[in-house]
């Protein structure tokens, strides 16, 4: 086996361990993603994992027809990303945000009540 043989496996193995990491950590972004754009943003990413690792494999086997498998993934994969986009900006505001937005609204509300009171107080109890 040549210099640049071994150098070529021991590069192509690194690049399966470190995506095959990242895939991991995706896949785990989108189970726990809080909100459906976290979700969408990690299936984008997931596509981009699987590309590098269509094309890793192809480098390590030489067969050069995954090349133009991992081409075609990528277009699905931007049309898929598209068409998800389509769908949370035509479904308007998520529940998760609104239930944090609307949270948000209601701490101010109470701390909005709450110097109200506190000047009731002051006042002597007058409104």
């Amino acid at each position: 086996m040549t210099l640049s043989a071994q150098i070529l496996a021991l590069a192509t193995g690194f690049a399966f361990v470190v995506l095959s990491a990242a895939l991991l950590i995706t896949v785990w972004r989108i189970i726990r993603g809080p909100t459906l754009p976290d979700r969408v943003l990690g299936l984008d990413m997931l596509v981009a994992i699987a590309i590098g690792l269509i094309a890793v494999v192809a480098i390590r086997t030489g067969f050069n027809l995954y090349i133009d498998i991992a081409i075609a993934l990528g277009l699905v994969g931007f049309l898929a990303t598209v068409a998800f986009a389509r769908f949370v900006l035509a479904r308007g505001l998520s529940p998760e945000r609104a239930a944090v937005e609307g949270g948000a609204v209601q701490v101010k509300r109470a701390s909005a009540t709450r110097g109200k009171s506190t000047q009731r107080k002051r006042k002597g109890g007058r409104r």
